[in-house]
């Protein structure tokens, strides 16, 4: 038969907390530049590609301009469905097969997972199409190379009718280190992947059955989406009263009708900094290098480096991660206590803990370069006709340096273009907006000064990618941010230039 066309859905929860201090909460693993500069979500969405690069992602509100980029970057297209609140993958699941139809064939992927060998993952999942279409869920299990404990086991049985596939007898949690040294033995065990193939009206059916109230909150949260563009907004009420838990508690423990397919070739879940470092070749004596990376003397040492050379000299068995604003220097064995740094990190008010000091926006982005008292320096880029929100802030007053590009600048409704080596100024009260017309990536230092620089001093008053209400003018300013704007405007209807 013709093999159906599969739909491809991405889970893109996490928070990234075991691979900090690259990943934060603020830029989880699966965004992370982690293999070959791509993240894990752009080697996920390419690796489904194959498949059908029509992809449905299920993230955060806070995340889906993210998402947006890495599937553009991925030659990829698609809708993104917008979680308000974390739930887990239990209404996840639920939320992308109730706005699928019915008969549509459903691959469910994390986002964080690696898969060196797409061409291979996707025969395996097409080894499991039968099966789903004769309604089971199909799960994949990693032939397993080492007795882990860092992963659930599923325990296969008697081959499914169509001989491709086998019954699934039970899932079994992580396990301690003996318990999964006899998996390995027994050999009738796989790693659980965490990948499913189904038709959504078969995992309706099982959600029905299993988890009611999981499915009925979802089908109040998907009558009521609001579409966006490529953005499908779930009602913020009816997910918020949804139980969080995931698919293998709230549906595949208690499931009859679940089938397995091995999957043959190498796959991570890169949850720790071992898993990466794995990643990467050693050399001769089991050092493992990133980026700007050197190891002199050292042993078993795996280094991230990707912005400025650092040099591991007589250490033995150390994980070393450099990012522009936190190192971390870690034991090997403490890989998996990374995590406990974070929470800890978080209690003293430390900002790193959760923040990156580059953060994305749908225009671009910005890099905090310098921060002292009264002023502050970013460094902005903005994307080919990317733009930031026509805005006002209270408290600072800001200087824009064009360094690469040309830029559309707009003061109080005046509109000029300013060109690399010149700049503009903008007082505090100035109603601004700041455009890249151009073709290529335009650069900007931005200079800030008052006596309040947080990102929270912003009045935006029209913004394209819908972050504000309905358009504003500068009467909505409060009276003396208005009368400050007109005061300004000699300065403002003349640029200054360099």
């Amino acid at each position: 038969m013709n093999t159906p066309l599969i739909h491809p859905v991405v889970l893109c929860g996490g928070s990234g907390t075991r691979l900090w201090p690259l990943s934060r909460k603020a830029l989880p693993k699966q965004f992370a530049p982690l293999v070959g500069g791509k993240s894990l979500l752009h080697l996920t969405l390419e690796r489904l590609a194959v498949l059908n690069a029509d992809i449905t992602c299920v993230t955060s509100e806070d995340h889906r301009f993210l998402v947006k980029e890495a599937v553009e970057n991925a030659h990829a297209t698609g809708l993104q469905i917008l979680e308000p609140v974390a739930r887990n993958t239990a209404a996840a699941m639920a939320s992308a097969a109730l706005l699928a139809e019915p008969d549509d064939l459903l691959l469910f992927a994390p986002s964080d997972h690696h898969i060196p060998d797409a061409a291979l993952f996707a025969r395996t999942v097409r080894t499991g199409v039968e099966a789903a279409l004769a309604g089971k869920i199909v799960t994949f299990g990693v032939v397993p190379s080492f007795p882990s404990t860092a992963y659930g086991y599923i325990e296969a049985g008697e081959p499914s009718a169509d001989g491709r596939s086998q019954a699934v007898v039970r899932f079994v949690e992580k396990p301690t280190t003996a318990v999964a040294e006899q998996l390995i033995l027994h050999g009738g065990y796989s790693w659980n992947a965490g990948i499913f193939l189904v038709q959504a009206r078969t995992l309706i059916a099982a959600l029905r059955g299993h988890a009611p109230d999981i499915l009925l909150s979802c089908e109040r949260a998907t009558a009521a989406v609001a579409t966006d563009g490529s953005f499908l907004r779930l009602d913020r009420a009816a997910f918020e009263d949804c139980r969080a838990d995931s698919i293998d508690y709230a549906v595949l423990e208690k499931h009859k009708d679940i089938a397995v397919v091995k999957f043959e070739g190498l796959w991570s879940d890169v949850g720790s900094w071992n898993a990466v470092a794995s990643l990467h070749p050693a050399d001769d004596a089991g050092n493992r290098l990133s980026g700007k990376a050197s190891a002199l003397n050292s042993r078993n040492t795996f280094i991230h480096a990707p912005h400025r050379p650092v040099v591991a000299l007589g250490t033995e068995n150390l994980i070393i991660v450099d990012t522009p604003d936190a190192v971390l220097v870690a034991g090997a064995g403490c890989a998996e206590q990374v995590a406990d740094v974070v929470r800890k990190l978080s209690l003293e008010g430390c900002a790193e803990a959760t923040e990156h000091r580059r953060v994305v926006r749908p225009w671009g982005a910005y890099d905090s370069i310098d921060l002292g008292e009264r002023f502050q320096v970013k460094r902005l880029t903005v994307k080919p006709g990317g733009k930031l929100s026509l805005q006002m802030h209270h408290h600072r007053a800001e200087h824009w340096i064009v360094v690469k590009g040309t830029a559309r600048a707009t003061c109080n409704g005046e509109v000029t273009l300013v060109r690399e080596n010149e700049s503009i100024y903008l007082p505090s009260g100035a109603i601004h907006r700041l455009e890249n017309p151009g073709k290529t990536v335009l650069e900007v230092i931005e200079v800030q000064t008052g006596g309040y620089l947080g990102e929270d001093d912003i009045v935006r008053f029209d913004d394209t990618y819908g972050r504000c209400g309905p358009v504003r003018t500068l009467a909505d300013a409060s009276p003396t941010q208005a009368s400050a704007g007109s005061g300004a405007n000699a300065v403002l209807h003349a640029p200054i230039r360099r």
